[in-house]
């Protein structure tokens, strides 16, 4: 890499965003750096760990809905051209239960009608037949989106980076160091530094670097990115079983116990874990060591409601992290002083599937420019959560 070089648009963060603006800018016919302090899809990242859901369920939130049904067509897209790689999207289906008076699954059933998104809608008797493994006689209703499924994450973003380079973005390992500041006299920054001292130029820096964003910007991001902890399971399914793995069983999400969960993918165990935002860490140092506290809680909970799996083994745990803004809405806008940097975060717990659609809209906002979407502006981060959108 040459040192004096100018790129179009340098690119801070490798995860699933990232990957994506850089794939979409080069696409464009941008000149492009993109840059990690760990490495594409690492297992500090939000984007690190073996799988994610992509579903296109959001209640009555529409607009979500058609972000994941374009992404999905993206994902199946690139994923065609690197016939090479291993399956990276399992269409395990995606199962959403809830009680009979649970409006968000009437919600979602109309918007999931209009966006033509294939799905069935579930009567209790029916999910209880064709879906033994659940204790589910206290889920009244269940939606099942048919074409839905799992992506493999790590493995993904890899994909894409890699697809990236092919267009010629260029990819390195760096530390970005704060403080950034705009040139005297000017609203535009010309260059950054990292931590070994290198200064890289750009016309546009884009910063879609997760739960790194308040510590980057701690002044305008530190209040309003809040990172915290998420801890996830993997238990061992009985010796010859079928039952726990595609197509059996699908991908699973439960309204009103915020559980989610995802069948036996690749022999790695039966996914379980809870979809609340946890205590705030610090994304390099934080421990990733799951709680005695959560294995209590995860086990009683599959007890009851995994009959089979109630003396099943935790072969395998995690602690991720996501990176919300208070309402759970994405966060792609301009630094409010300068005008060639561009946030690009805020998609922890239901970000991931929306990585096509979200690289995309940054890059149409960088060379087509217009106004950015209400929901996305700096200005509606507020410093509580005040969790609305999932």
């Amino acid at each position: 890499m040459s040192r004096s070089k100018t790129y179009d648009v340098l690119v801070v963060g490798a995860g699933v965003f990232g990957a994506w603006t850089a794939f979409q800018l080069a696409r464009r016919g941008q000149s492009v750096l993109l840059i990690d302090a760990y490495g594409p899809g690492n297992s500090r990242a939000s984007s690190g760990g073996e799988s994610r859901i992509i579903r296109m369920g959001y209640g009555a939130d529409e607009f979500y809905t058609r972000w994941a049904v374009r992404s999905l067509v993206q994902w199946k897209e690139l994923l065609a051209e690197t016939m090479g790689t291993p399956v990276l999207f399992h269409e395990t289906g995606v199962l959403w239960l809830g009680s009979k008076d649970y409006a968000r699954l009437n919600e979602m059933t109309a918007v999931l009608t209009r966006c033509k998104v294939p799905f069935e809608s579930l009567s209790s008797s029916v999910i209880a037949q064709r879906y033994p493994q659940f204790n589910s006689h206290d889920l009244g209703a269940g939606i099942l989106e048919t074409k839905s499924g799992v992506l493999m994450a790590r493995r993904a973003v890899a994909t894409v980076v890699e697809s990236a380079l092919s267009l010629g973005v260029e990819y390195r390992q760096a530390q970005v160091m704060p403080p950034l500041v705009a040139a005297p006299q000017s609203s535009r920054v010309n260059a950054i530094s990292t931590s070994d001292g290198e200064q890289i130029s750009a016309g546009q820096f884009v910063f879609a670097c997760g739960a790194w964003l308040g510590k980057i910007f701690p002044e305008i991001l530190g209040p309003r990115i809040f990172p915290s902890r998420q801890e996830v399971f993997f238990f061992g399914v009985p010796p010859g079983a079928s039952q726990f793995s595609a197509p059996l069983l699908p991908t699973w999400l439960i309204q009103g116990d915020e559980v989610y969960g995802m069948p036996d993918l690749e022999s790695r165990g039966f996914k379980i874990a809870f979809d609340s935002h946890g205590e705030l860490i610090d994304p390099d140092t934080q421990s990733r060591v799951v709680s005695a506290e959560s294995v209590e809680r995860v086990r009683a909970y599959v007890a009851k409601r995994f009959l089979a799996l109630a003396n099943a083994p935790i072969v395998e745990t995690r602690v991720c992290q996501y990176e919300n803004t208070s309402n759970g809405d994405f966060l792609i806008d301009r630094h409010p002083e300068i005008n060639n940097i561009w946030f690009a975060g805020g998609g922890s717990g239901h970000g991931f599937k929306h990585g096509p659609a979200f690289g995309e809209y940054v890059a149409q906002q960088i060379l087509d420019g217009g106004p950015v979407e209400p929901r996305f502006e700096l200005a509606s981060k507020a410093t509580e959560q005040k969790r609305a959108v999932y």
